[in-house]
């Protein structure tokens, strides 16, 4: 076992609080700090702690000996870790988003490639060979956006929202995808022209208090709370807020999204566990590259009713069973005193979100803190107070 210090990403719609209180930093220049990466890839590698002084890099580590750290199995069927475990505070909502499966993600990559598109291109659409399927664990109250909602419901909201009743037609002769097509093939005039009276309107009930978060007028207020009372620019991914089911989540439930499901975080924290890549095709709610012919050609253009995952319980732990061979995931909650015990086949990280533990009786780790386990290592952790822990592996 190794203690890790993952790589933290300050992206502009991070909290200031959550992430500097769980790893014992202060944030004195008020930084968004947004996610907490542990793992391999290259945008965020993962430090390990081989005694107190010395350290090196996940991936150099695991090249080192790559059977010793990811055992045969692993080492066979990946060649790599092929998991990346998160840590998020969402502030601000997060864009509309669509992931790739794993075959059209290499052919976009070697498109690009080809092409002589750089990595950091702004206008690049894929940033690794890999598909991007991921699963959240809420650490308190979290709302997202997850898929198009069902048929009756989606015709129901058009009908309720005056400025989108012009969509029923198109959504009854095209489906989900004439629906989504026409609004994203707008021409920006085209979207303030619709979107401007809708913000119109809702702001004021949003000033006003009047929206549930369950309701789509109370995310439209919250967007328009930097924009209003200008009411132009307006983005066409307030359209998706109207399309799509908001899920809201309790602490320790998950939600699994695979690839082709547009879905935006709105607000809350989260561990978010996903293979090893960071692949995204974006619909809007950002200032990033758009890349509609792209996006459209990836997005499931389907009904989806949320399956949120209470998670199977085993001893201490509840375990979220994803339909992927990529990774799992446990939920440890142990009472001061209690004890956990566990040997699993592959590499594992874990993240502590409460409490102090210790490993084996001999090492103690606070809030905020990440170990890396070996394969097949067999490990006890004792609470010396209340503590929650994940742990990320390959099932």
């Amino acid at each position: 076992m190794y203690r890790l210090t993952g790589k933290v990403q300050h992206y502009v719609w991070g909290g200031r609080d959550y992430l500097p209180w769980l790893l014992g930093k202060g944030n004195a220049h008020h930084q968004p700090y947004a996610e907490y990466w542990m793992g391999v890839h290259s945008g965020g590698h993962t430090r390990v702690w081989l005694n107190d002084h010395a350290h090196t890099g996940l991936p150099d580590l695991i090249r080192s000996e790559p059977r010793r750290y990811l055992g045969s199995e692993v080492l066979q069927k990946f060649g790599d870790l092929p998991f990346l475990l998160k840590v998020l505070d969402v502030k601000s909502m997060l864009s509309i988003q669509v992931h790739p499966t794993k075959e059209a993600a290499k052919l976009g990559f070697d498109a690009e490639n080809t092409a002589g598109v750089p990595l950091d291109s702004l206008h690049r659409n894929f940033k690794d060979a890999n598909h991007k399927p991921e699963i959240m664990v809420a650490l308190g109250d979290f709302w997202l956006l997850h898929g198009f909602l069902p048929e009756d419901e989606l015709l129901n909201r058009l009908e309720s929202t005056p400025e989108l009743e012009f969509l029923i037609p198109i959504f009854k002769s095209g489906g989900y995808h004439g629906l989504y097509r026409q609004v994203m093939e707008l021409s920006e005039e085209e979207v303030d022209k619709i979107i401007a009276p809708l913000a119109r309107r809702v702001y004021p009930g949003y000033q006003a208090g009047n929206w549930s978060k369950s309701q789509p007028e109370f995310w439209v207020g919250r967007i328009l709370e930097v924009t209003a009372p200008v009411f132009r620019g307006m983005d066409r991914g307030i359209f998706s807020i109207y399309f799509f089911n908001i899920v809201s989540l309790k602490e320790g439930q998950a939600i699994f999204q695979g690839p082709g499901l547009p879905h935006a975080y709105l607000e809350g924290q989260n561990i978010e566990l996903m293979s090893n890549s960071d692949n995204v095709l974006r619909g809007g709610l950002t200032p990033k590259h758009i890349d509609v012919p792209e996006l459209m050609k990836h997005i499931r253009f389907e009904a989806t009713h949320p399956k949120v995952l209470d998670g199977i319980q085993e001893g201490a732990a509840l375990k979220y069973i994803c339909p992927i061979p990529d990774f799992t995931i446990r939920r440890v909650s142990l009472r001061k005193g209690e004890e956990y015990s566990w040997s699993d086949p592959g590499p594992q990280i874990s993240i502590q979100v409460s409490g102090d533990l210790t490993w084996n009786d001999e090492m103690k780790c606070l809030k905020g803190s990440s170990v890396w386990v070996n394969p097949n290592e067999k490990c006890v952790i004792k609470a010396l107070e209340d503590s929650i822990l994940f742990l990320a592996s390959v099932p």
